[in-house]
């Protein structure tokens, strides 16, 4: 019979795992990391919602111009303050109004703010863009030319320009 002895048989394990002191420290360090980067993160988030709103709104209008240059005849883009929306109308041969060529769609589906100054009465916080099929561009909705309207979010205003022939300028305010 062969004699195992005790030595063998109860080994001595090693302590394993973290002591309380060192999971404290971690979850401190890992709270104290996700407090700095919260505020970075909130910021860099609202510029691309803003960004957002803004290509949505410059390809309405360049993407509108085209069509009346490549089908040849007027469309208009109707920039919506009170709802933040565009829409997109045309007046297709021999029609003499326009008719949309689909819904509103919106600019931004968060806070994004709209401004498009002072429409004549009945189209209060209305642009709209007239585009004709030889690339000029003219506003219909009662404001001054130049063509220009604002997109705000978190404190930063983007300010559009557009010129007769459908160029977009942007400028940048910030408080």
């Amino acid at each position: 019979m062969v004699n195992i002895s005790k030595k063998y048989i109860h080994r001595r394990r090693g302590a394993g795992g973290f002591t309380i002191i060192e999971l404290l420290l971690i979850v401190a360090l890992t709270l104290i990391m996700t407090a700095i980067s919260i505020p970075t993160v909130r910021s860099t988030i609202a510029s691309y919602q803003l960004a957002g709103a803004v290509d949505s709104a410059s390809g309405a209008i360049q993407g509108t111009r085209y069509q009346a240059i490549m089908h040849g005849y007027p469309y208009q883009v109707d920039i919506n303050s009170a709802t933040n929306q565009y829409r997109i109308l045309s007046e297709v041969p021999p029609a003499t109004t326009f008719t949309a060529v689909g819904s509103a769609v919106p600019i931004s589906t968060t806070g994004v703010a709209i401004g498009v100054g002072t429409a004549s009465s009945g189209l209060a916080g209305h642009l709209i863009m007239q585009f004709r099929p030889n690339g000029s561009v003219s506003v219909t909705s009662g404001q001054a030319p130049p063509m220009t309207f604002t997109i705000a979010y978190n404190g930063t205003t983007k300010h559009f320009k557009v010129s007769n022939y459908g160029s977009i300028s942007i400028t940048t305010t910030t408080p």
